[in-house]
């Protein structure tokens, strides 16, 4: 008989490991396929957790009761508070992470848990009864049954890796593609595409001589990731600056026409916000130097991360890069860059709960939905993961909205706009930015985690403390006289003046209560709600006026096409997307104000639902 689980998850990466972890604490019995126990939580590319808006997205994880938060901060190398000198609505946390030890923490925390079982195999086929997922077969014939399944397999669906004009069948450096999971996906139906990603040299660090390059330290003291981390007094490793030189692009442009990316070898479309080497000298010819960092991949191990010099020319023309970089006139090559081109399914196959339209019970998180980055990722699959069991348990979706989380931005650009480049987050894609900001992620999620059954009771203690100290100090601001250029008013009047600081106001003696580990989280809410209060406010009032449309359904069975005022292009778009608000439709490529109006005032008369769908 064959082995059965309430939710299987394929791909055990940074998606994989977060929506296995959520379905296990939500009660399910999780089966976690991979490969292998030595790739869980691996690091492929950057060993890096968070920076801009992607630290915002591991603070919500956290928030929500997901691991990487704590993961990094167990583990990480060095830690830095990024935009310090803008507002806090951008500030960013990221920390260099020994790669092994992340991996071990993430593995060992899975292992620990009674409901997750590991699954050692290369997944197969997808398994469909009456219209919905009942299971997987593995390559080798297995078959296990589920309940819902959730699909995380990064860049390995007909993953092809290239260096120079070496090409072979890889979903990255040494280990195999999966060609039979992405023609079972195919053949349901799902429109897929093409994307590119890649990675850069590493080098060996006792071939380097760092006393030639720029040192950058780490923060002093740390901010961590997790709300729950009390403090990290270590020792951190420091990185190194290098720049390219016009020597570097003239060896990049003398062989420009052996690199994949310019001699028509590579189809996918690759990141835009992280070019290549080859892009960077081709595409900015006028830039003298790019810069470059170095950065180890552990404490104890010997490769260093050469972070901006991502590039997939031949092994030779890589070795001449590295060597004409001043300081690395000696290094030595241990593991060449490389481009990954691989398949995705396009997101606005989607619903916001991250399960697909065409096969309920099928999930997908992660690089497959068309995103870049372990922190997209792992927002996803935490986010899969809970969807994932809430279905099992015949319980409604959770959809975080776009001022509710960067979550809910990722989620929604995805499904909403689709992907024609790998997807990245940046703060500039929120437009809540003020509300979603670092310091608040648990004020902002975790009651809702709380509810969805997430936070568990020591996580919910240190939150109830928090939001007690914050209220306490909400009341003191307000009740509590200051002196501000000779002008007697109120501390929180006061903290709304942009000149003035936390460390002046407590100066004066207001009795503000903070955590003795954590004080910089308690001031930096407080500082944020009155500098940013007005501004605030006026906010609140608009979300109110919008969120009638958010609140505003539309049926699964809408008829666009014949809806007198709506253009044909426009009814293609809404057809396709299939947008589940009125809100939503607001935000579909190429649909209008007038066409949003359209279809608010043909859902009125109730005339909109067919008993055949226009996509079917």
């Amino acid at each position: 008989m064959s082995p059965s689980f309430d939710v299987i998850v394929i791909g055990a990466g940074h998606a994989g490991c977060e929506a296995a972890w959520a379905a296990a604490q939500l009660g399910c019995h999780v089966g976690l396929c991979t490969l292998g126990l030595e790739t869980v939580a691996l690091m492929p590319c950057n060993p890096a957790i968070g920076g801009t808006a992607k630290g915002h997205l591991v603070r919500e994880i956290d928030a929500l009761g997901g691991l990487m938060g704590r993961a990094i901060d167990e583990t990480g190398i060095q830690f830095k508070l990024l935009n310090r000198s803008r507002g806090p609505a951008v500030w960013s946390p990221r920390a260099q992470a020994d790669k092994r030890a992340y991996a071990d923490w993430v593995r060992a925390a899975l292992q620990a848990h009674p409901r997750v079982d590991w699954l050692i195999g290369r997944a197969g086929r997808v398994l469909v009864e009456d219209g919905r997922v009942s299971g997987l077969v593995f390559e080798d014939a297995r078959e296990c049954r589920c309940r819902t399944l959730i699909v995380t397999t990064g860049t390995f669906l007909n993953g092809l890796v290239h260096v120079g004009d070496e090409q072979r069948p890889a979903g990255r450096a040494g280990e195999p593609p999966s060609h039979h999971l992405a023609e079972s996906l195919r053949s349901i139906g799902f429109a897929i595409g093409r994307l590119k990603t890649g990675t850069p040299p590493r080098l060996d660090r006792r071939s380097i001589d760092f006393s030639k390059f720029p040192e950058e330290a780490g923060d002093d003291p740390i901010v961590p990731f997790s709300f729950t981390t009390r403090s990290l007094g270590r020792d951190q490793v420091p990185c190194h600056i290098v720049h390219t030189t016009p020597e570097v692009h003239e060896v990049v442009r003398r062989n420009i026409g052996r690199s994949p990316l310019y001699n028509g070898q590579i189809q996918g479309v690759g990141p835009r916000y992280c070019p290549s080497l080859e892009d960077k000298v081709m595409r900015f010819p006028d830039k003298a130097r790019h810069q470059i960092f170095l950065e180890p991949e552990g404490r104890d191990v010997d490769e260093i991360y050469v972070n901006g010099l991502s590039m997939s020319l031949p092994r030779d023309v890589q070795d001449a890069v590295v060597h004409a970089l001043p300081g690395l006139e000696t290094a030595r090559v241990l593991r060449h860059g490389y481009a990954v081109e691989y398949d995705f399914v396009q997101p606005t196959e989607l619903r916001a709960s991250l399960e697909t339209k065409r096969l309920p019970g099928l999930f997908l998180a992660g690089q497959i939905n068309g995103t870049s980055g372990y922190e997209e990722a792992a927002a996803q699959g935490l986010m899969a993961g809970i969807n994932a069991a809430r279905a099992v348990r015949r319980e409604p979706a959770v959809a975080l909205r776009r001022d509710q989380a960067y979550i809910g931005v990722l989620i929604d650009d995805l499904i909403t706009r689709g992907c024609l480049e790998p997807y990245r987050m940046f703060t500039s894609r929120a437009e809540h930015r003020l509300r979603l900001r670092i310091d608040n992620a648990d004020v902002r999620l975790t009651p809702l985690g709380r509810d969805i059954g997430t936070i568990d009771d020591d996580r919910w203690a240190v939150f109830e403390a928090r939001r007690s100290r914050l209220e306490r100090n909400r009341m003191v601001a307000s009740a509590t006289r200051v002196m501000i250029d000779g002008e007697r008013m109120s501390a929180a009047q006061a903290l709304a003046r942009p000149p003035v600081t936390m460390a002046s106001i407590e100066a004066q003696g207001v009795p503000f209560e903070v955590d003795a580990a954590r004080g910089d989280l308690d001031r930096a809410t407080i500082v944020a709600e009155f500098k940013y209060g007005g501004y605030l406010t006026r906010q609140a009032a608009q979300l109110a006026r919008s969120r009638a449309d958010e609140a505003r359904r539309i049926p699964d069975g809408f008829v666009y096409a014949g809806v007198p005022g709506l253009s044909r292009e426009v009814v293609e778009r809404l057809s396709a997307i299939r947008p589940a608000t009125v809100g939503q439709a607001a935000r579909v490529p190429g649909v209008t104000p007038a066409a949003v109006a359209v279809v608010a005032a043909r859902l009125a008369t109730g005339r909109c639902v067919s008993s055949r769908r226009e996509d079917a």
